[in-house]
């Protein structure tokens, strides 16, 4: 059932993403006008006209992305001791990494930043690093192998580290690392996700009876400049494709019953009929 999951999911973004959506209204209105309908055709292309202007000129990435970072509060309080700290995979890039034989990391890097910036914090607190490939076509390189790779390279304890490898999505991470460590009632364990991505997070966590403490980083957007004009359409295309993966995860695992809520929230009492 997680593989059917895990590939439906695939596939049917694909359809749904910005640049899948742009490119299948572009040949609708090539359709229209080869089918002698000029009329709807030019209505169809002058509004595709005026939305690639507005996600030119301003940043709508970032609408998407400022309800999701801001969910759960950024540098919480932290308790005096935790017994883990847990950080999902996604800033680090297995392919290059496995290609060029080099640690190789990209966006969401700071998930492994941190992670070491807590692992100092608490010497003794279990590090747990989770990720495989959410690549459909490739499963021969995995997230957690290059994190290994850069943990020993910064001198990291390597009996301190346990990696999960197999984990293909946000639930899988959830559901395999919990197998893997048998977190028990009681216990304080720091989660280190990006913070457009953390809501999704704790709602599949919380869903796995694993209470957690939220640590978003990595955020993307710039708080009370939401409004601003900066021209860049291609790096707003881009992050939209983010933005709106996201929200479509959020619903996603929510109709299947993935997360603890539609729009988990900072206290899990309140995630009740959300």
């Amino acid at each position: 059932m997680n593989t059917l999951f895990f590939w439906t999911s695939k596939l049917v973004w694909m359809l749904l993403r910005p640049d899948s959506l742009l490119l299948i209204l572009l040949l609708t209105a090539l359709v229209l006008r080869k089918r002698k309908r000029p009329r709807a055709a030019r209505w169809l292309l002058m509004s595709l006209s005026v939305a690639l202007f507005m996600a030119a000129l301003f940043p709508v990435d970032e609408w998407l992305f400022y309800p999701l970072e801001s969910r759960f509060q950024t540098n919480p309080p932290l308790p005096e001791s935790v017994d883990g700290i847990l950080c999902l995979g996604g800033g680090e890039d297995a392919k290059r990494s496995s290609l060029w034989e080099q640690v190789e990391v990209g966006e969401s890097a700071e998930r492994l930043i941190y992670l070491l910036i807590l692992a100092r914090r608490y010497p003794q607190a279990k590090l747990v690093f989770t990720g495989g490939s959410g690549n459909i076509f490739d499963q021969s390189s995995s997230g957690a192998t290059v994190a290994k790779r850069l943990f020993h390279d910064l001198g990291l304890d390597p009996s301190r580290l346990i990696l999960e490898s197999e984990s293909r999505n946000t639930y899988e991470n959830a559901l395999y690392s919990k197998a893997l460590v048998e977190p028990k009632a009681g216990e304080t364990w720091i989660l280190i996700t990006t913070a457009w991505h953390m809501p999704r997070s704790v709602g599949v966590f919380r869903k796995q009876d694993w209470s957690v403490l939220p640590y978003p980083v990595d955020h993307w957007t710039q708080p009370g400049e939401l409004m601003r004009v900066q021209f860049d359409l291609f790096g707003h295309l881009r992050n939209l494709q983010h933005g709106a993966k996201e929200w479509v995860g959020l619903l996603a695992y929510y109709v299947t019953g993935k997360t603890s809520a539609l729009f988990p929230q900072q206290d899990p009492s309140d995630d009740q009929g959300m």
